[in-house]
This record gives C-alpha cells, sequence and structure tokens, in this order.
C-alpha cells in the first residue's frame, strides 16, 4: 500500500510506537504536534488516514478535518473509554476510535481507512 498518515499523539511513547510501526503499511508517515501542522500535512501530503488524539483535538476539530478533507480517515485515540465522547467523534466524522494503548487496534483502524479512502476497482 503506497498511502501516507500523519499522527498528532500527545503521549511519546505511544507515538513512538506508531512511528515505529506504521511504516509496515504506510509508505509515508509524519508525526506532527498540533491540529494546524497536520491539517497542513494532510493537504501537503495528500494523506489518506489521520490518527488523532483526541486529548489534544476537540470534537469540533475532527468535524472540520471530516468536512475539509472528504475522503480521509480519521481514526481518533484517547486514553479512557468514554461512550459519550467516543460517539461523538463518529458523529463528527471519524471512521473509527481506538483506545491509546492500543496500538496493533489503531494499526488495523488505520490499515481500514486507508482502504476504504481507496476501494478496489471492480
Amino acid at each position: 500500500m503506497q498511502s501516507s498518515v500523519v499522527l498528532l499523539q500527545s503521549d511519546s511513547r505511544i507515538r513512538q510506537s506508531l512511528v515505529a510501526s506504521l511504516p509496515h503499511s504506510f509508505h509515508r508517515v509524519q508525526s506532527v504536534r498540533s491540529v494546524n501542522e497536520l491539517r497542513a500535512d494532510v493537504a501537503k501530503h495528500r494523506a489518506e488516514v489521520v490518527i488523532l488524539d483526541i486529548e489534544v483535538a476537540s470534537i469540533s476539530d475532527v468535524k472540520r478535518l471530516s468536512h475539509e478533507f472528504p475522503g480521509v480517515g480519521i481514526v481518533c485515540t484517547h486514553r479512557l473509554a468514554d461512550e459519550e465522547m467516543w460517539t461523538a467523534a463518529l458523529n463528527a466524522g471519524a471512521t473509527d476510535i481506538c483506545p491509546s494503548y492500543d496500538t496493533p487496534g489503531i494499526l488495523t483502524a488505520a490499515v481500514r481507512s486507508a482502504v476504504l479512502a481507496h476501494p478496489v476497482a471492480a
């Protein structure tokens, strides 16, 4: 898969784990430090997937990204299971929600989102 992913994570251990794991499935992996930097990188590199820590970004940021970049998969992460927040993120346009500590789940969600962004022609 020749896809690109942009990652915004507040926890450095989680960020490092994802940056180490994502290149197995994505051609380009970019870690950023802010929502504005994330938006710029998604546009610049035509990323198919965003992995977004919703402890750093707001639900309105998820909604804005979803509208600004239709077709880009948005995988949100959070340390705590909060069904109301997770439902709000999905309603705002996230394609999936994963606990921050679940690196394999985040990777699976990111790959699934990339595939959905580029369906195979029949």
